[in-house]
C-alpha cells in the first residue's frame, strides 16, 4: 500500500570560514529521526514546519533546537527547493544559506545528532543525507532562487 504522507521541511547550510556545519545522525533509525531513512549520515540543521509557521521561522528555530545557534530570518537567504522522497514519504525541502549567526554548534538533541562538526566544502564526509547533499550541492554551484 502506497503511503500517502507528505511534508515541507527545510535544511540550513550554515557557512563559517569556508566550512560548512554538519551533525551525524544516530545510527539507530529509531532515534535518527528521520522518515526519509536518514540513520548514520551527515546533515545539514533543519527539520519539518509546523502549521503556520513560515519556512525561514522554522529554520530559525529548528538551528536553535539542534545545535543553540541562534540565526536572525533576515540572515538567511533561499537557495534550493528538492523534492524528496522514498517509498513511505514525501518531502519538499527548502534550502536556506546563512554565514551570520551568534553562538557555537552544541549537540542538543543528542538521541538523535550525535555530534557537528565544521567541514571544508571540498572535504564533506560520507555519506551524506541526500536532501542536504542537493543543498550543498545548489551552493557549491552558486545557485541561488529569486
Amino acid at each position: 500500500m502506497e503511503s500517502e504522507k507528505i511534508g515541507v521541511g527545510v535544511g540550513v547550510f550554515l557557512e563559517k570560514e569556508n566550512k560548512v556545519l554538519l551533525g551525524r545522525r544516530h545510527e539507530d533509525p529509531e532515534k535518527a529521526d528521520s522518515e526519509l531513512s536518514g540513520e548514520g549520515t551527515w546533515t545539514l540543521p533543519g527539520g519539518g514546519m509546523r502549521y503556520k509557521e513560515t519556512p525561514e521561522e522554522t529554520a530559525c528555530r529548528e538551528v536553535r533546537e539542534e545545535t543553540d545557534i541562534v540565526v536572525k530570518e533576515e540572515d538567511l537567504e533561499k537557495v534550493s527547493v528538492t523534492d524528496d522522497r522514498n517509498e513511505d514519504v514525501h518531502f519538499i525541502t527548502i534550502g536556506f544559506y546563512c554565514n551570520k549567526f551568534e553562538g557555537e554548534a552544541k549537540v542538543k538533541e543528542p538521541d538523535e545528532i550525535v555530534e557537528w562538526k565544521w567541514f571544508k566544502t571540498d572535504d564533506l564526509p560520507s555519506p551524506l543525507f541526500p536532501p542536504s547533499e542537493k543543498l550543498i550541492d545548489n551552493v557549491r554551484k552558486g545557485k541561488k532562487i529569486l
